[in-house]
């Protein structure tokens, strides 16, 4: 039960309840139950308050102090908490459904059985907190930091339906999407079993090849992705060509008049033995020095050699296609 001075103190403003917190810093405030639902307590020291079971639902309460404060059971539902510091606050069975925690501190905060269903969390600090058994369906998650975080048993959906729980903030919207989501699924499906990743020049004779090779790959109901790597400035070029090789089912690397093919195949092909890749070679060149060590590698099927772009996408669905495709299902089940 709260202490009625207290509250008396704190219902006079914030800069009084400030001012007395300053001057009797020994006190530990008890609010405890108090209802204090759509207050303004903006910048409010709570520091090391006891709040358990308050309700300061839809309150304003940016900026404020609950370092060290006791919220357990307490309603904070809906409420405005941007930039607010929950810093070793016991937060366990909270309901911060619905708040807006941008730019708020939660770093080593306790937040066991809490709801944060529809909460928002943009900027938050979660680091070294706990978030065991937290209902987070809806829960909005962008650039969070949880370094040190126990993420455990995260119930993605609503109480209404059967539980699912994870153990990782971050994949739990993705997760919930790919349940109840069937769009979803099919982008994934499609990112898993039908990209196609395209290497090669992309000087204005090379580059009309791989748009040839590109066209015919859609019409195979392939989702082919062409990589211009003299244009990726502003990434590094491993991770790019990297994570664009892991979404592909193969790639087709055309190793014609090779400059930058050295390069993006030294990033891929060692590295990644769940890919096939097709070379392809017009017949009027030589393969580069290096490519022989390539060849090595089962995943890298052999050069096939073409007349000119005609005779290319005339042989695309027989020599290059099925073959890169076979090769690829071999390859998955493998793993």
């Amino acid at each position: 039960m709260a202490n009625q001075k207290h509250l008396k103190i704190l219902k006079q403003g914030v800069d009084v309840w400030n001012k007395w917190r300053q001057e009797h810093p020994r006190i530990k405030p008890d609010l405890s139950g108090a209802d204090l639902n759509r207050s303004n307590l903006y910048g409010a020291n709570f520091s090391k308050a006891d709040l358990s079971y308050i309700d300061i639902s839809e309150a304003h309460l940016g900026y404020a102090n609950f370092n060290g404060a006791t919220l357990i059971g307490a309603e904070i539902s809906g409420t405005d908490l941007m930039f607010t510091s929950f810093v070793n606050a016991n937060l366990s069975e909270a309901s911060l459904s619905g708040a807006d925690l941008f730019g708020a501190n939660l770093s080593h905060a306790d937040l066991t059985d809490a709801n944060l269903s529809g909460a928002s969390l943009l900027r938050t600090n979660l680091k070294n907190s706990i978030l065991t058994r937290c209902l987070i369906f809806g829960i909005s998650v962008w650039n969070v930091q949880l370094e040190g975080t126990e993420q455990n048993s995260l119930v993605i959906t609503p109480e209404d339906e059967p539980t699912v729980t994870v153990d990782n903030l971050k994949l739990a919207q993705f997760i919930y999407l790919l349940l109840n989501n069937k769009e979803i699924r099919e982008v994934i499906d499609t990112i898993t079993s039908k990209v196609v990743l395209i290497l090669g020049r992309f000087t204005p004779e090379r580059k009309a090849v791989l748009d040839a090779l590109r066209d015919e790959l859609r019409k195979q109901n392939y989702s082919p992705v062409l990589f211009d790597f003299a244009r990726a400035e502003h990434r590094d070029i491993t991770e790019t060509i990297s994570l664009l090789a892991r979404m592909a089912r193969f790639v087709l690397a055309d190793i014609t008049d090779a400059r930058s093919i050295p390069q993006e195949l030294s990033i891929i092909v060692p590295d990644l033995p769940s890919v096939s890749i097709q070379p392809l070679l017009q017949a009027s060149f030589n393969e580069y020095g290096m490519f022989e060590h390539f060849t090595r590698y089962p995943w890298v099927l052999p050069t096939y050699q073409y007349k000119d772009s005609t005779a290319l996408l005339a042989a695309m669905k027989e020599d290059i296609i099925d073959p890169a495709e076979r090769k690829a299902q071999k390859l998955t089940k493998r793993l």
